[in-house]
């Protein structure tokens, strides 16, 4: 009887191991491709440039010291200083211990500043610093870049069609949010 590694109650030989040409050969591998795709084509869609997305917004935000995801919360500042950490999270669509997270860290770097609300004690207020509005114009240049990079070659009629498109399906998926 003899032995298969990758079935031991098999008697069949082993299977034979590739080349280490055809390990790196996407034609020549036996394994499937991953088939969220093929099954869920708009969802996998949505994942994938949300991914690649963020992927590069966050090596474009690292260099100016950010991580991604606080720019968000920078630019809800921008719009309107001193809001509430509550108003901040219910606009961004983001929990309250996210929210709480971000603003800590970007405290931390000087960004920002918490302050509890003259009117009632319990609310924190999270108000922009000098370095924070600084960072307005450089936080913006890293969203056209990857705006820019993101919808190369695409016609106007196609911007709007994605970003309609875009807002409508987001719009669908809030509905079953709870």
């Amino acid at each position: 009887m003899t032995h298969n590694p990758v079935d031991p109650t098999s008697s069949e030989s082993p299977t034979p191991s590739r080349s280490s040409s055809d390990q790196s050969s996407p034609a020549s591998s036996s394994a499937r491709e991953f088939s969220a795709g093929e099954r869920f084509p708009v969802s996998f869609a949505v994942f994938a440039l949300g991914r690649s997305h963020r992927a590069l917004a966050a090596q474009l935000l690292r260099e100016i010291g950010l991580f991604a995801g606080q720019e968000i919360l920078l630019f809800q500042l921008w719009d309107q200083d001193g809001q509430s950490q509550n108003s901040i999270g219910r606009a961004l669509r983001l929990d309250h211990s996210t929210v709480a997270k971000s603003v800590k860290r970007l405290e931390e770097a000087g960004l920002v500043m918490r302050s509890r609300s003259p009117e009632d004690g319990r609310v924190t207020l999270v108000s922009l610093t000098e370095a924070g509005r600084a960072l307005e114009h450089q936080v913006t240049e890293v969203w056209r870049r990857v705006e820019e990079a993101t919808t190369e070659d695409f016609t106007p009629e196609e911007l709007k069609l994605l970003a309609k498109l875009a807002l409508k399906a987001a719009a669908n998926a809030d509905k079953h949010l709870k």
